[in-house]
């Protein structure tokens, strides 16, 4: 019932080129940037990453970004990553942008063992009527178009039909968990990581402050340690560094 390992390095050295990853996060917040470091330090490529965008600023995802190490990103926000825009557009890396509550569902579904479900969300667009682009060809045309999906009607409304999704491996960053793999997210850090967390088949947590089994009350656990298979400890140094992506003062 242990789950804590002694270091990121070996709660991540079993990923392989061609993974697929879940990573917990919006922005800035709550993302698993030392397990993320850890990744990028074991040098491995190819990697399809399932989170709702794809790092911030010089931190998170956009590591691997930088490397070339991502080859496929599911998610729903560009924003203000250059990098990530501009390997888009080069046809450097395969994007499929879905709605974002769409993303937070299908990661749900997946870890609950739902295979696909119905949502109103993208019926009448390219999301349902495919088209979207997936992959540039570098000069300006469409190398990989989005497929269509099943319509179906309920009620005198359409719905379109969205796989769940599942991942090889999860990571994610929690303010507490416990020996047992219970996890407890600060604030707007419970965005994507529970989520995330659920649809890995192997969930990698770091944790701002560790605690002993039972420290943590039932009604308080936000994701069960069921979902979680290794717990990383954060130093005190590593927990506290958390930057903010836009400085906003005023008089």
């Amino acid at each position: 019932m242990d789950k804590v390992v002694a270091t990121a390095a070996e709660a991540v050295a079993d990923t392989r080129d061609g993974v697929s990853l879940a990573v917990g996060g919006f922005g800035l917040s709550g993302v698993p940037n030392e397990l993320i470091k850890a990744v990028y330090a074991l040098g491995v490529r190819d990697l399809a990453v399932v989170s709702n965008n794809c790092g911030a600023l010089d931190s998170g995802l956009a590591v691997l970004l930088a490397a070339g190490r991502i080859s496929r990103v599911t998610g729903s926000y560009i924003g203000a990553n250059q990098e990530f825009a501009r390997q888009y557009l080069a046809g450097e890396i395969e994007v499929e942008m879905i709605p974002q509550g769409t993303l937070a569902e299908r990661l749900r579904a997946g870890g609950c063992g739902i295979p696909a479900f119905y949502t109103p969300a993208g019926v009448g667009t390219q999301v349902a009527e495919g088209g979207l682009p997936w992959r540039y060809d570098g000069e300006g045309g469409v190398a990989l178009a989005s497929p269509a999906k099943e319509v179906r009607d309920f009620d005198g409304t359409e719905y379109v039909l969205e796989r769940g999704i599942r991942t090889d491996f999860a990571l994610v960053r929690a303010a507490r968990g416990d020996r047992h793999g219970n996890l407890v997210f600060g604030k707007s850090s419970r965005n994507f990581n529970p989520l995330a967390a659920m649809a890995g088949r192997v969930t990698i947590a770091e944790v701002e402050e560790l605690v002993e089994p039972g420290e943590i009350p039932p009604d308080a656990v936000h994701l069960p340690g069921i979902f979680v298979q290794r717990v990383v400890a954060l130093t005190p140094e590593q927990a506290a560094d958390k930057g903010i992506e836009k400085r906003t003062v005023r008089r």
